[in-house]
């Protein structure tokens, strides 16, 4: 991993982004800021995906970070709402690679399994294990915060352990929880 890297982690929404950047030195996560971007109040979706694309470069201006991580829309049942949420997770992607930032795409299920060990948490238990691993002070209102925060975290993880991140098994988590035993919780 390098010596120290700022990610930029987004959770996309079309009403609600969840954002979240850290910086990571060694082994040691700090958590620069985590928020969410309301979109409710705007009805046209076209300005909703420019208030994305203000807020994305803003963070990216603000924060200087060398890597995206984004959450993939998950497989859902309504082709207008994966359609608009597409288009706010591809305006976040063009904002990171116009800043020359590597993008990395994650599901919801590898980023839950990264920080809770549990690819079918909710968004409480994913809370939870942040909470306890970052010292977070207090809940967020949306957890649309906190799932941006849970996949920066997972890059984080990943380009830690490359090896781990891409295989799977019982023996693997074994060695994991071996290396890790700081993110058990007892």
């Amino acid at each position: 991993m390098h010596k120290q890297l700022t990610i930029l982690g987004i959770d996309p929404g079309t009403v609600i982004m969840g954002y979240s950047v850290i910086w990571c030195h060694s082994t040691r996560v700090q958590v620069l800021d985590m928020g969410v971007l309301k979109l409710s109040r705007q009805k046209d979706h076209y300005e909703r995906l420019q208030l994305i694309d203000e807020k994305v470069t803003q963070l990216i201006k603000t924060f200087s970070p060398g890597a995206l991580a984004i959450e993939s829309p998950f497989q859902g049942k309504n082709i207008q709402s994966m359609l608009k949420l597409g288009r706010a997770q591809g305006v976040a992607i063009v904002c990171a690679r116009r800043a020359g930032l590597r993008v990395t795409e994650y599901s919801p299920k590898k980023v839950k399994q990264a920080v809770t060990g549990n690819g079918n948490a909710g968004k409480q238990q994913v809370w939870l294990m942040l909470r306890h691993q970052l010292q977070l002070p207090h809940e967020p209102e949306y957890y649309d915060a906190t799932d941006a925060l849970a996949v920066a975290l997972c890059h984080y993880y990943a380009i830690q352990q490359p090896v781990l991140a891409s295989t799977s098994g019982k023996k693997a988590w074994k060695e994991f929880l071996a290396q890790h035993p700081d993110r058990i919780i007892p």
